[in-house]
C-alpha cells in the first residue's frame, strides 16, 4: 500500500474514509481543482503563462473586540470607550489600537473596514470561510469556503506542483463542492510523509503503477461519482510528492533566522504563533492559492484588556512583518491578506473582569494586498462602536476576495447535490471603495 500523506481516520459523507484516500496516494481529495479553471483559461487567451493570484484567510477565532483594535472610540462613555487610546497611522486621519505601532508605520498597505454587518452568533470559521451560518444549505452538504471555490475554479499552478488549497487551522468544509475540493492539511503525519521515504521516485512517478493500487478502491467508490476525477488528481499528487516543493515550504529551518526573527522575535508567548504567518508566505510561493489560518483566541467574556495586552503585540510583530515580506518580494499586489472573527464584542464592557460578550451587529475587518485601495478605513459605526452607520456586509467582503482572485461573483454558480444552481453569495458586487 503507497502511503503519501498521515492517517486521519474520519469518515465523510460518500462513507469512505480519508484513511483510505490518502493511502491511496491522492494527497486527500481536497487536492485537485478540476473544476472550470476559468482564471487559467482566461489567462492562457490573454497570452499570461500562469497566475500568481492568491488568498491568505486569517481567523480570529472567537470573535475579536473591534472597537479595542481598528475602530476605537476615545470620545464614548468610559464604561463604553475601554482601556486603549488610538494612535496615529502614516495615513492621515486614520487611527489604530495603541498596541499596533508597527502596524501604523504601513497603513498607507492596508485597509480597515468598519461598519462590518451580516455575521451570526456562531462560534465558527464559517463566517470567515464562506459568509454563512453553519445551517446554510446544510441538507446538501452546506455552503462551500472561498479556498475551496478557488480549488475548483483556479486548479493551481501545475508547473508549481502544490495542492490549490492549504489549511493551517484544521478541518475546514468543502460545502456542496464535496471532498474533493476540501485543503490540504499538513499535520504532522502529513508533513513527514511528503518527504520520499523509501519509495524511489522512478516508482513512485509511475502512472499505471500508481493507478493500479486504486483498483480495488475504485470498484467501491465509483457509485459516489468522485472516482472520476481521481485520475488527475492522483497524478498531481505524485508530482508534489517528486517535485519536494510543499516538503521545502513547510520547512522553517530553510529559512533565514533573521526573517523568522522578524515574525516571531523571541518566539516567547504569542509570538510562537507568528510562525504561520511566514508558513502562509512560503506556501503561496510555493504555488498554493489560497492558505487559511486561525490566530489567537478571542472569546473575551473576562479579562478582555488582559488578553488583548498580550496578544495584540504579537499580532502587530507578526501581521506587520508578512506585510513587509509580501512588499519587498513584490508579491503584495497579487496576494490578499484577509483578518476578521466571526462577530465584533459588545459596546459596553461587563462587569465580568472587564470583559466584552458577543455582538454580531457589527463587527470589523482588515485587509490588504491584492490590487485593493489600501490606506483608508471603509464602513462607519457609532459613536459606541454598537451599530452600524455606513454597513459594510461580509459578503460583500467576500466578493471583494473573490473579485481579487478574478472569480466574479455576480456570474459564477456551481450546480449542488441536488442539481439546482446556487450562487456564491447573496450579496454579490465587491466593496466598491475597495476596487
Amino acid at each position: 500500500m503507497l502511503d503519501i500523506l498521515g492517517s486521519t481516520n474520519r469518515n465523510y459523507c460518500d462513507r469512505v474514509s480519508r484513511r483510505s484516500f490518502l493511502r491511496a496516494g491522492a494527497l486527500g481529495l481536497g487536492f485537485a481543482g478540476l473544476g472550470t479553471a476559468d482564471i487559467l483559461r482566461a489567462e492562457a487567451a490573454a497570452g499570461i503563462g500562469s497566475s500568481s493570484k492568491a488568498l491568505i484567510n486569517i481567523h480570529l477565532g472567537g470573535g475579536p473586540s473591534h472597537q479595542d483594535m481598528w475602530d476605537l472610540k476615545p470620545d464614548a462613555p468610559v464604561e463604553y470607550r475601554g482601556e486603549f487610546s488610538p494612535i496615529k497611522t502614516n495615513v492621515p486621519g486614520l487611527h489604530i489600537c495603541e498596541h499596533f505601532p508597527k502596524l501604523a508605520t504601513m497603513a498607507d498597505r492596508f485597509a480597515v473596514i468598519r461598519g462590518l454587518i451580516g455575521n451570526v452568533n456562531e462560534h465558527s470559521h464559517r463566517t470567515a470561510m464562506t459568509g454563512y451560518r453553519k445551517q446554510n444549505l446544510e441538507a446538501v452538504g452546506g455552503r462551500p469556503g472561498i479556498g475551496s471555490v478557488i480549488a475548483k475554479t483556479c486548479d493551481g499552478v501545475d508547473e508549481q506542483k502544490a495542492p490549490p488549497y492549504v489549511s493551517l487551522m484544521g478541518k475546514v468544509e468543502a460545502g456542496y463542492l464535496g471532498p474533493i475540493y476540501s485543503p490540504y492539511i499538513p499535520d504532522g503525519n502529513g508533513r513527514a510523509n511528503l518527504t520520499m521515504s523509501h519509495v524511489k521516485a522512478d516508482r513512485l512517478g509511475s502512472r499505471n503503477d500508481l493507478l493500479s493500487k486504486l483498483d480495488g478502491l475504485r470498484r467501491e467508490a465509483d457509485q459516489t461519482g468522485k472516482m472520476d476525477a481521481f485520475d488527475a488528481f492522483s497524478q498531481r499528487a505524485v508530482d508534489v510528492i517528486t517535485s519536494g516543493k510543499m516538503a521545502d515550504a513547510l520547512d522553517l529551518n530553510k529559512e533565514k533566522p533573521e526573517v523568522l526573527k522578524r515574525y516571531q522575535g523571541d518566539g516567547r508567548g504569542r509570538r510562537r504563533d507568528n510562525k504561520n504567518f511566514l508558513l502562509a508566505r512560503r506556501m503561496i510561493e510555493a504555488g498554493v492559492r489560497c492558505v487559511a489560518m486561525r490566530w489567537g483566541g478571542w472569546d473575551t467574556h473576562s479579562n478582555n484588556f488582559k488578553t488583548l495586552s498580550d496578544q495584540l503585540p504579537a499580532l502587530d510583530m507578526g501581521l506587520s512583518a508578512l506585510l513587509d515580506d509580501l512588499y519587498d518580494r513584490r508579491m503584495l499586489d497579487d496576494v490578499t491578506v484577509i483578518v476578521w472573527g466571526e462577530f465584533g464584542r459588545t459596546p459596553r464592557v461587563n462587569g465580568n473582569g472587564g470583559g466584552r460578550d458577543h455582538w454580531p451587529r457589527v463587527a470589523a475587518a482588515w485587509i490588504a494586498g491584492g490590487g485593493i485601495k489600501a490606506g483608508q478605513a471603509v464602513g462607519e459605526s457609532d459613536r459606541i462602536a454598537g451599530d452600524a452607520v455606513t454597513p459594510v456586509h461580509v459578503h460583500n467582503v467576500h466578493a471583494t476576495l473573490y473579485h481579487n482572485m478574478g472569480i466574479n461573483t455576480r456570474t459564477q454558480q456551481f450546480h449542488d447535490p441536488a442539481g439546482r444552481p446556487q450562487y456564491l453569495l447573496d450579496h454579490r458586487d465587491p466593496v466598491r471603495e475597495l476596487v
